[in-house]
């Protein structure tokens, strides 16, 4: 985890313009031997015999040349992103700066780079480390949402695409390794100031939205007592704005027309404009303390306060699945698809929405590791670390309209239109739906069948049952805690084919909950028979109108719906008294993880050939338990549920092998080979199920008790992986690296039925514990698998071997394609999540007297993602193929000559240039568009100053 102080090699590395964190992926047991100190000498000599030739001032070049040198060094197949000082990361956020790596994607959240895959596989098959530890996730499963993680405060990060016994992590696809600085191995004092002025592409979409925003960072680092002890501290603050225009689909429904064709027509639509702003303050404290050249202790902390608030105002129409009629002659069939190109729906009557939503979240994290020197042959490490985030979601919807329940208020003709493309459709309307006279507050239909809303309000067998839903609050809570401990010792080898031996123990205590509920909303003065009626929006809470055009809508009615909830105009129930999907949704999933590991460092000979790399074996260790609930409906409509706890454990030995042949001074071929493996979604885990018992009659399986939900008895998937690469640096800025991969895929997590044991558990209609304890579960199990495979091409190209006069100019460039052939239990085709067979990236560069001009590209093919869907219940769409550019310009003043400007250096970005929109289908059809999400450009500039 941390170092002494510098030794030769790293010193030779530094002064060449490289990464400190080189020298970390050095083995530090060859750091301290004396044995290797003439090796060491001629390695620094080698090196500052280039450094006149590499020696990179500016920001991005210098971090391209750290990077190349990482993956250079490293032990194992890696990629990595470098930044020479806190808050010079050569991206905006952690995601983009990752997912232009060879292998590397990243899915768009909200408009911002935030789920990451690597070779293929989802963010939930990768662990995600922060200086060497895992981590915890605010979303409702394993995968790291990465703009959480500021990448103002970060030092770089290391993608491990081969795992090596010593890492303490496990990830089918990979390991992503998030590093902080570390100030003994900066070596001078450093104090920067960083701000950014943000503007979105689109005005205000919302009245009371924002379309303008700003980052800020400070950060100090420093030595003192003689360089053994070391301070740094980093303070970052954003508010960054976010806006999209969003078509949105329900679904397309088929039917059987008069000739007997099939044809398919929208049911529904759900377009809405979008406001957001992501506000995140955050702080990351360095401590490193070195007093004697045998002792080395490190303190880190990270602290992030999380908050991004959204604005959404649109308009729900009912198609095909509304109250209105459709004419025939007024209909338009694609006749290739079957497909509804264009329609009318008279007599409809649509809910205009003006939702609110505020995610926030708050994680802690520190870590503590000492490394003792206790002998020229011995290194002992002890490492602890506890992370937590906690996660709260208020998200309220509001509905409005011309009359309450289906047949009040005056109702509307509504066409729409599809056009080539796969951007939603336009719609034609008649009514005003800007006017605040004409549309007011209440439920304009009858959504809310709610035994608990007629109950409360006595609409059951009235001409107003099923009406009392005037909104809905969805308020999931999630909590995450991780502790880790870890005693490890290295053991310097002097022979033939090894120059040491690692080995340790760890353990991870990780507790993950969530607890949904939602609320129905009600007009305060809403009462059966006395007043059934809308309220008109008080003008104090009205906010203008929103503009709509973009579907054809025209203007619609804004107004404040967190100030109208917040001041008591609505009345809150609970969706859980007579709705058990909040038990479903609310869960407890433990782990106690214990791991041993033994590792042998390579360094042979092989016919001449240089062989470095790694051999080792990890033993896995698992106990996981999950707490929830059996519940079913009783009688009276009204949920009864009891606890359950389930337990389960397993184990796993994982070896590992990297080899790397230095061909000669520049080629090497790489080859690993490791069996891996990812723990299933928590989700997926949980206990908490609907249960019900029936005491006459068996199952097919001859249990007498049925039960569908989580399966906390799921085991990791597993992998047996080989890699086979050759790299050729050809120039200190400049690379070309050929990799294949394979991977063996078993134990995949499907849909499927399972035997539970369900002792203790009483029956939920009668509370009594019944004589049989087995049940049948429906929902996922392990089984299946299959193979997949791909290449990966990559390029760093300085164009200064080609010219002098084209110093500066450089290009960076991959290309990755994936396949697979992966079956369910049944024999039945599996598309893996997140893969895109086709992944491209590309960055053509210059910098050079201070001007720098960037321009960057990720491309990839389309996709299975996971979205939020209703309830925030994790939702798994296909997602369309994009291609993202990117561009920065800027000026360092410090090679300007102008005298108190040395210091200052001026950027401009310009993020999503061609304004690449994120679009979902629903079924083969093109026009069949879920999703389309129109997020527009974004421009930022600015300014860093170094005292």
């Amino acid at each position: 985890m941390s170092t002494f102080k510098p030794s030769m090699l790293t010193l030779a590395l530094i002064s060449a313009g490289l990464s400190s964190q080189v020298a970390y992926a050095q083995d530090t047991d060859a750091q301290n031997a004396e044995a290797q100190q003439e090796q060491q000498q001629e390695q620094k000599e080698s090196q500052q015999s280039d450094v006149e030739r590499i020696e990179v001032t500016s920001s991005f070049r210098r971090s391209v040349v750290e990077s190349i040198n990482t993956k250079r060094f490293a032990s194992e197949v890696v990629e990595s992103v470098s930044a020479e000082d806190i808050g010079k990361l050569p991206d905006s956020s952690i995601a983009e700066a990752i997912a232009r790596l060879p292998g590397l994607t990243a899915q768009r959240l909200d408009g911002r780079a935030s789920r990451v895959s690597v070779r293929g596989f989802s963010e939930n098959e990768s662990a995600t480390t922060f200086n060497g530890r895992e981590q915890v996730s605010i979303s409702d499963n394993r995968g790291v949402e990465f703009d959480l993680y500021p990448s103002e405060i970060m030092s770089g990060v290391t993608v491990y695409k081969t795992p090596s016994a010593s890492l303490d992590a496990e990830g089918i696809a990979g390991v992503i390794d998030m590093q902080t600085v570390r100030p003994l191995s900066k070596g001078e004092q450093v104090i920067q100031f960083n701000g950014q002025l943000e503007q979105t592409g689109f005005e205000k979409l919302n009245p009371d939205g924002d379309d303008q925003g700003y980052r800020g960072t400070v950060s100090y680092i420093d030595q003192f007592a003689d360089d053994s002890f070391g301070v740094a501290f980093a303070y970052t603050s954003m508010s960054s704005p976010n806006q999209e225009k969003r078509w949105n689909a329900w679904g397309y429904p088929e039917f059987t027309s008069e000739s007997g064709e099939t044809v398919s027509i929208l049911g529904g639509a759900k377009p809405y404009v979008r406001s957001s702003t992501l506000d995140r303050d955050s702080a990351m404290l360095v401590l490193e303390y070195a007093p004697t050249s045998n002792l080395s202790v490190t303190f880190d902390a990270l602290y992030v306060d999380f908050s991004d608030e959204k604005i959404l105002r649109g308009i729900e129409v009912p198609f095909a699945w509304g109250q209105g009629s459709i004419s025939p002659e007024n209909a338009t069939v694609d006749p290739e698809t079957g497909f509804v190109t264009s329609a009318v729906t008279e007599g409809q009557r649509v809910v205009v929405r003006n939702d609110f939503e505020d995610r926030e979240a708050e994680l802690t994290q520190f870590g503590y590791n000492v490394e003792y020197f206790l002998n020229h042959d011995w290194t002992l490490e002890f490492d602890a670390s506890r992370s937590e985030v906690e996660r709260q979601v208020w998200s309220i919807e509001s509905y409005s309209g011309t009359g309450r329940g289906d047949a009040n208020g005056i109702a509307d003709n509504i066409g729409y239109t599809f056009d080539d493309g796969n951007t939603g459709a336009q719609f034609s309307h008649q009514l005003d739906y800007g006017d605040f006279d004409l549309i007011q507050l209440g439920g304009p239909l009858s959504w809310g069948a709610s035994a608990a809303l007629n109950n409360q309000y006595g609409l059951v067998g009235t001409p107003y049952e099923n009406t009392a839903q005037d909104g809905f609050i969805n308020a999931p809570e999630v909590e995450d805690e991780l502790s880790t401990l870890k005693l490890a010792a290295r053991k310097a080898l002097d022979n033939a084919y090894f120059k040491g031996i690692e080995f340790g123990v760890s353990y991870r205590d990780r507790q993950k909950s969530k607890n949904s509920e939602g609320y129905y909303m009600t007009l305060a003065d809403f009462s059966y028979p006395d007043n059934v009626g809308m309220l008109p929006v008080p003008e104090q809470y009205r906010e203008g109108t929103a503009d709509l055009s973009f579907i054809g809508m025209g203007q619609m009615i804004a107004y404040d719906t967190r100030g109208l909830v917040s001041d008591g105009y609505f009345e809150l129930l609970r969706e859980s008294l007579t709705d058990p999907k909040h038990l479903t949704r609310s869960w407890t999933v433990q782990e106690q993880v214990t791991a041993a590991f033994v590792q042998g460092n390579i360094d042979a000979e092989v016919g001449g050939i240089p062989v470095t790399g790694n051999v080792g074996l990890r033993y896995v260790h698992t106990d996981q338990s999950s707490q929830g609930n059996a519940f079913n409906v009783n009688d009276a409509g009204l949920v009864v549920a009891q606890p359950t706890d389930i337990s389960h454990d397993y184990g796993h030995v994982l070896p590992s092998l990297n080899l790397n042949f230095a061909l000669d001074e520049q080629q090497i071929l790489r080859f690993g080979a490791a069996k891996t493996i990812s723990r299933a979604r928590l989700d997926e885990m949980n206990a908490s199920v609907s249960a019900t018992y029936s005491a006459q009659q068996p199952d097919e399986n001859g249990n007498y008790w049925s039960v569908s939900g989580g399966n906390p008895q799921l085991e990791p998937k597993e992998a047996t992986g080989v890699d086979l690469s050759y790299e050729n640096y050809f120039h200190e800025e400049g690379y070309f690296s050929a990799a294949l991969f394979y991977k063996d895929l078993n134990e995949w997590i499907f849909d499927g039925t399972y035997e539970i044991d369900m002792s203790g558990v009483p029956d939920p209609a009668t509370g009594e514990l019944p004589d049989t304890t087995t049940g049948t579960g429906s929902g996922k199990i392990n089984g299946g698998g299959g193979d997949l495979w791909g290449y990966e091409l990559a390029v760093a190209l300085p164009f200064s071997m080609f010219a002098d006069q084209l110093e500066g100019f450089g290009l960076l460039v991959s290309h990755t394609g994936v396949e697979q052939d992966i079956e369910d239990p049944n024999g039945n085709d599996y598309e893996l999540p997140g893969l895109s067979d086709s992944i491209q990236s590309l960055t053509f560069y210059y910098e050079r007297h201070g001007f720098s001009v960037r321009t960057s590209m990720r491309k990839r093919s389309d996709f299975k993602g996971d979205i939020y869907g209703l309830g925030f219940e994790t939702q798994q769409v296909d997602i369309q193929g994009e291609t993202i550019w990117d561009a920065q310009l800027g000026y360092d003043f410090s090679e300007s000559g102008i005298a108190g400007l040395e210091n200052l250096e001026l950027t401009f970005q310009v993020q999503n240039i061609t304004e690449e929109p994120f679009i979902s289908l629903q079924g083969d059809n093109a026009l069949q568009v879920r999703d389309y999400q129109d997020y527009g450009r974004v421009y930022m500039l600015g300014i860093k100053y170094e005292l």
